[in-house]
């Protein structure tokens, strides 16, 4: 009983820095409606600032005021990221702000290194708190006692802030409905600027406080940012007891989970918040997500058409120009360019589901990098030849999606989307353990081409001919009844389905085929390369995916496939510097301020602009 005690107060004590972190993105989501996927590196910021000033402060005192100097420097590191990148996007369609975070998380990762290096820093040891009491024979560290007690303390202060003074009612108020406190004369700029600097401040102090129990690497943003997520969608988003909850119940999990069942420790997470999802879609103290439609707020949409007799010749010089290029261009170019056309179509099937349908998807690398392990399991296990091997990927894909579908579209907004990556961990998880199958993180290696498809020049034009095609059967179905159908239940479920359309089969029936597609890009990708990794299922690469979705523009027919040329070009020329991330960042930044409607959706609106000027110039 004693050890199970101590593994409780393991947990408990996990949770404190936990639930500084979660709390302060559900701060930050609640008012302001953003999705910070920077969130992470505010903390790890935390921990970098930390480190530094407990070296320089002496004793207890400086311990614990190096601490409260960490909450209130990165409090101020994200203000200064509201003013000068997210307050000028404010605008734009709800969830464009995740294109921004994620430049400002390459930013802050290459000025870390810029100014603390690549090694690990150990963090002190508290003073006064070093060993550990005895607790019914168990080691518990004192430290570990603390952080239990601080814990409640930092709950009821966040809820006297909340519920008793003047901010916290102008917070709550701005949660329910941000208009109506901006009409009654509120400063909603510096309100927004107000919480975001208070939630990077317990982002902060998260990672100062766990210095102790770790340390500060490099790597922290990335490793707490999905923990610090499923805190907050399974607590409920925007509900600060919610995160308390929840924070208490996956460090307690995960305790008992390294104890007794450590496979389970990747998922486990995951499996809890799907889980609560399923029986209750909103979270355990979370609302009916209402605020926007995820890339579709603003003025109506006019009407999608195919493209004018400007756009076919357009699309018709880029294909022949595509076609022509083993011509002249080096063997390494085409490469560049299968990338670019596989990438593009599995961006496309993203903004099938995302742009057409409503529908964002954080775990869309499951059907990718699915239909890759699909093709590449039957070459390597049976020898099946690469033909019916690559039929099977966008199959397998698309059975997964249906199946993983079915539970996702009961849901909407950020639950919908949070639930995508659960299930996409779940799949991850089984690429990276079942190391009998897929041989774990070794990958699976010589998936090669047919002997017909041997050579650069012979599966460019094979890639380029399933590609194009796949990207143009999904502009196909968008302006089929279907693709029709689709928009309805995006824009008014109830409307449509007063009109006789089964929304939720028509989403599930799309999920469905954008994960076919995903995977037919999969199975284009494993034998272009000639292997698979886990690393394809992973965050990271569905992340990807929605920045180019984002990039190119959510509102147009083109936007994956500019944006996945975009950014692929870029990334190719900017990786050969050494601080690539950080110059990286400042461009998707740039971009994202300077074309809140993404690239294509942008010019777009420019063209149309010197259209009317020339109309409207006297003649």
């Amino acid at each position: 009983m004693a050890f199970y005690l101590a593994l409780f107060l393991t947990g408990l004590a996990n949770a404190a820095a936990l639930f500084l972190v979660a709390s302060g993105l559900s701060l930050i989501f609640g008012v302001t409606r953003i999705v910070n996927f920077a969130h992470g590196s505010l903390y790890m910021l935390g921990a970098f600032i930390g480190v530094t000033l407990m070296q320089v402060l002496p004793g207890a005192v400086g311990f614990w005021g190096a601490i409260l100097l960490t909450g209130l420097a990165v409090g101020v590191i994200g203000a200064l990221v509201e003013i000068v990148v997210l307050r000028r996007i404010y605008r734009a369609p709800e969830l464009f702000q995740l294109v921004a975070t994620f430049g400002v998380i390459l930013v802050i990762q290459d000025l870390a290194l810029m100014i603390w290096g690549a090694e690990d820093r150990l963090g002190p040891r508290a003073p006064g708190l070093r060993g550990v009491w005895r607790i019914f024979g168990e080691p518990v560290p004192k430290y570990d006692i603390v952080l239990i007690a601080i814990t409640p303390v930092i709950l009821l202060a966040l809820w006297y802030l909340i519920t008793r003074t003047r901010l916290g009612i102008l917070v709550r108020a701005a949660t329910q409905d941000r208009e109506m406190v901006g009409a009654l004369g509120v400063n909603q700029a510096w309100l927004f600027t107000g919480v975001f600097a208070l939630g990077s401040a317990l982002a902060g102090w998260g990672g100062a406080l766990q210095l102790p129990k770790g340390g500060a690497d490099l790597l922290m943003d990335f490793n707490i940012i999905g923990t610090v997520f499923v805190v907050v969608v399974i607590g409920g988003m925007g509900s600060l007891p919610g995160a308390f909850i929840a924070a208490v119940l996956i460090s307690v999990l995960n305790a008992f989970g390294v104890a007794f069942l450590p496979q389970s420790t990747l998922v486990l997470m995951f499996v809890v918040m799907a889980a609560v999802l399923i029986v209750r879609p909103y979270g355990l103290l979370g609302r009916e997500e209402v605020a926007g439609e995820h890339g579709q707020v603003g003025a109506p949409e006019s009407p999608i058409r195919p493209y004018g007799p400007r756009g076919i010749v357009l699309t018709a010089f880029l294909l022949a120009l595509l076609a022509s290029l083993p011509g002249f261009a080096e063997p390494f170019v085409l490469t560049l360019v299968i990338d670019i056309v596989v990438f593009a179509l599995f961006a496309a099937s993203l903004h099938f589901i995302l742009g057409t349908g409503g529908m964002v998807s954080f775990g869309h690398a499951a059907f990718f990098g699915g239909g890759a392990y699909a093709a590449a399991l039957l070459v390597f296990h049976t020898d099946t030849p690469m033909e019916l091997a690559f039929l099977f990927a966008p199959l397998a894909a698309g059975l997964l999606a249906l199946a993983i579908g079915w539970f996702c579209i009961r849901l909407s907004g950020v639950y919908f989307a949070m639930l995508t990556l659960a299930f996409s961990q779940l799949v991850w998880s089984l690429a990276f353990q079942w190391r009998s199958l897929t041989r774990g993180d070794d990958g699976l290696i010589n998936i090669w081409p047919a002997d017909w498809l041997n050579g650069p020049l012979p599966y460019y034009y094979f890639t380029l001919i399933l590609g194009v095609g796949g990207i143009l059967t999904l502009r196909h179905i968008i302006h089929s009844p279907f693709g029709y159908a689709l928009r309805a239940g995006r824009d008014s479920p109830r409307q449509a389905e007063a009109m006789g359309i089964d929304v939720k089969r028509v989403q599930l029936v799309a999920f469905a085929l954008a994960g076919m597609m995903a995977g037919l890009a999969g199975g284009l990708f494993v034998f272009s390369k000639g292997s698979v990794f886990p690393t394809e299922l992973e965050i990271a690469k569905s992340f990807d995916a929605l920045i180019v979705v984002f990039l190119g523009g959510v509102k147009t027919l083109a936007g994956g496939v500019v944006g996945a040329s975009f950014l692929t070009s870029v990334e190719h020329w900017l990786t050969r510097l050494e601080y690539w991330r950080l110059l990286l960042g400042l461009v998707i930044i740039a971009v994202v301020i300077l074309m809140p409607e993404g690239i294509v959706g942008t010019l777009r609106r420019q063209a149309l602009r010197l259209r009317r000027a020339d109309e409207e110039a006297p003649r």
